[in-house]
């Protein structure tokens, strides 16, 4: 048994510990072999030699998030200790753009990261995840960032409405009043990352459109970044001929979340179909996010992952 004393002089404790402990309670929880004992400005370490030295690695890398950036969630514990400290931590990259009155468009997470470098190795990526990890805000902060950059000359958002039966009759209004409900996480989106009379001028322009699935056939999708959100809800016919689209210097975002399909029983999610497909061709590459990365309410994270089990 051995024993190791970490100073924590000039460290913010409630920052590092949190209010009643609440963070250091969940240290101790991924490492239930050591005995961790806070006293005043020193943390007690009791436990195997191999075990001590692993923790003071990771908990160095509480330390380093904290002198970086001020602050240290719950979320970037897990993160910190359950991957590489390399990958995790925030650098200036992490700024995708720089949204509506100066707010930073930033990639949070471990797996938002991965998003942002395999959009710029290949041209078509599949997003595949639960509620609120940030796969839809991501994908658009990443086409508005090509489009101010002039990588492209516009930006499609599209999704199934499949709520609506893709033909939208029954609601009242004209055809943008009825796809509005649908569509409105894009605009939510958006609008975080563009002041508003520029995107109402993207829009009346047609360099941002945003249109359900079934507007897409018959199009070639050309110098354009392209997301099709809540692809789960794509029939495969759908989803051949969204693919299909792409035209040269086109980037292409798929997301969708597995566990929320709105189709028939019978019928097939064109984003599994095609996952099974496209899994071993080159240019294609594939991030699956998890309760790790939901960035909601805490709350959140503790329902997927009580539905997963």
């Amino acid at each position: 048994m051995s024993e190791k004393i970490i100073d924590l002089e000039n460290i913010d404790l409630v920052l590092l510990f949190g209010a009643n402990n609440r963070k250091l309670y969940k240290i101790k929880e991924f490492f239930p072999d050591l005995r961790l004992v806070a006293r005043g400005n020193t943390l007690k370490v009791i436990g195997n030699k191999t075990h001590i030295l692993f923790f003071e690695k990771k908990f160095q890398s509480f330390l380093d998030h904290i002198n970086q950036y001020n602050r240290l969630t719950i979320s970037q514990i897990e993160r910190l200790i359950l991957e590489d400290e390399a990958k995790v931590l925030e650098t200036k990259e992490d700024v995708i753009l720089h949204g509506s009155d100066g707010k930073l468009i930033k990639a949070r997470t471990a797996n938002q990261r991965k998003m942002v470098t395999e959009i710029l190795k290949n041209d078509m990526m599949f997003v595949v995840g639960p509620a609120g990890t940030g796969k839809t805000y991501t994908a658009v902060a990443l086409a508005v960032k090509s489009l101010k950059s002039k990588q492209v000359k516009r930006i499609i958002l599209t999704r199934p409405a499949v709520e609506a039966g893709e033909n939208l009759g029954f609601l009242p209004g004209d055809l943008k009043e009825k796809l509005d409900p649908y569509m409105q996480p894009l605009y939510d989106a958006l609008m975080d990352m563009l002041p508003s009379e520029k995107l109402k001028d993207y829009l009346e322009g047609g360099i941002i459109q945003i249109a359900p699935l079934a507007f897409m056939r018959g199009r070639t999708l050309d110098k354009a970044f392209v997301i099709l959100d809540e692809a789960q809800n794509s029939t495969e016919s759908q989803m051949r001929m969204f693919l299909t689209r792409m035209g040269k210097s086109g980037k292409f975002i798929i997301t969708g979340d597995e566990t929320q399909i709105d189709l028939p029983k019978k019928q097939n999610s064109g984003l599994i179909e095609s996952i099974k497909k496209l899994k071993d061709i080159d240019g294609i590459s594939f991030v699956f996010l998890d309760e790790k990365d939901v960035i909601r309410h805490k709350l959140v994270k503790k329902i997927i992952k009580a539905y997963k089990d």
